[in-house]
């Protein structure tokens, strides 16, 4: 028998890091030792009293039963707690909040329960690719690639937003992959617009926590109207490196949130009750906004770690900055990306070409900080060998 995949899914294009995965494998079998700078997979460990508290959680035989699409009400409380805590947000756990199993599923609830067939959306570009591929392609729907420039220091024009005639635009600060970040006087305007012209806003903050040098992530959902036109995606993946366990929250407009919650009750039978109790421990380690010490010391490594990569980044003439949010940098290489990616294989350091994230991010390579110091400057001593290749 012949089997044959639909046209949405023969319309995805491939998985750069699926396609990344498979070239770093064959190198290695090769037997080539490769250092990655490539995935975004958090390294740094689980705070230890989350790992208490998974492990007596999963315990409890009553955590074993199924949960519902919605998430248990204590964890939408505690979800809810946290966003007033940490933004000054109030949302309603009963009809404001719903669990996630990983924002990248919220991505595609959302997307799935409001997009029409040839809809227009905005995706940022350059941008994560679940945007495009989970958002707008598998919902049979139109991307609008939304230019993020050098030059506009890698946030939208506002003009070009009012102009696009979307439904909904996903917008992702601080920024996978460029490190861009956003204040709340731009999320104003972006509110603006898109009450003006009827556009949901997809705002996903997953990086809200992994900032530095005294900059602090805003949610959308504290600007006035926010809650209006926005639903906010958080992930417990990057700021308590509890990447596997798969576990987040929307947050934002009731109807928005309704939307998400009628898929996920078609699709799934709601995240593991343990892990969600879990995650209210995750959550209630912040004390006035402020994250407990040990999610504190690993943003500090991160920043030791970005910091230095970006710096000698520069040594080596490719054009970056130190982000000021995420754990990526975000390099100016001037050529074929594909092609420069290809180059640093061969002295073994493995890196995500920037046109992985749409055509906009030709000419650009994203490293991630997610290695130990001691893998970054190995990494960084192999790249000095091509000084100057890349320029």
């Amino acid at each position: 028998m012949k089997f044959e995949f639909s046209n949405k899914v023969k319309r995805l294009p491939p998985y750069i890091f699926f396609e990344i995965e498979k070239i770093l494998e064959e190198k290695r079998r090769a037997g080539k030792n490769i250092i990655s700078l490539s995935i975004g997979d958090p390294d740094l460990p689980t705070p230890q009293f989350i790992l208490d508290a998974l492990k007596e959680e999963s315990a409890k035989p009553e955590n074993h039963g199924y949960s519902n699409s919605r998430g248990e009400r204590e964890f939408r409380e505690a979800a809810a707690a946290w966003m007033e805590e940490r933004f000054g947000v109030t949302v309603n756990p009963e009809t404001e909040v719903t669990a996630l199993i990983g924002s990248k599923e919220g991505i595609a609830h959302l997307s799935r329960a409001f997009l029409n067939p040839g809809d227009k959306v905005l995706v940022p570009d350059p941008g994560y690719p679940a945007y495009l591929n989970g958002g707008v392609i598998l919902n049979e729907a139109t991307p609008v690639v939304m230019p993020l420039t050098k030059e506009n220091a890698f946030l939208p024009e506002i003009d070009f937003i009012a102009s696009s005639k979307a439904k909904i635009m996903f917008l992702n600060y601080p920024n996978n992959p460029t490190g861009a970040i956003i204040d709340k006087r731009f999320l104003k305007e972006v509110v603006e617009v898109a009450a003006d012209n009827n556009i949901i806003v997809c705002y996903d903050n997953a990086y809200s926590e992994i900032t530095y040098g005294g900059y602090k992530a805003p949610s959308i959902l504290e600007v006035e109207g926010g809650m209006d036109v926005a639903v906010e995606l958080h992930s417990f993946s990057k700021t308590f490196s509890m990447a596997g366990d798969r576990v987040g929250f929307a947050v934002g407009n009731k109807s928005l949130i309704e939307g998400i919650v009628k898929v996920k009750s078609q699709v799934d039978s709601g995240l593991p009750k343990y892990i969600q109790n879990t995650a209210i421990r995750a959550l209630k380690s912040y004390a006035n906004g402020e994250p407990p010490k040990e999610v504190k010391a690993n943003i500090a490594t991160y920043w030791e770690r970005v910091k230095f990569l970006a710096e000698k980044l520069r040594t080596i003439g490719l054009e970056c900055a130190v982000p000021k949010g995420t754990y990526y940098v975000w390099a100016r290489c001037g050529g074929d990306s594909m092609q420069v990616a290809k180059k640093l294989l061969d002295v073994g350091v493995a890196v995500t070409p920037g046109i992985g994230f749409g055509e906009h991010g030709e000419g650009f390579l994203r490293f991630s900080a997610t290695r130990p110091i001691e893998d970054i400057k190995e990494a960084c001593e192999r790249l000095a060998k091509i000084k100057n290749t890349c320029s």
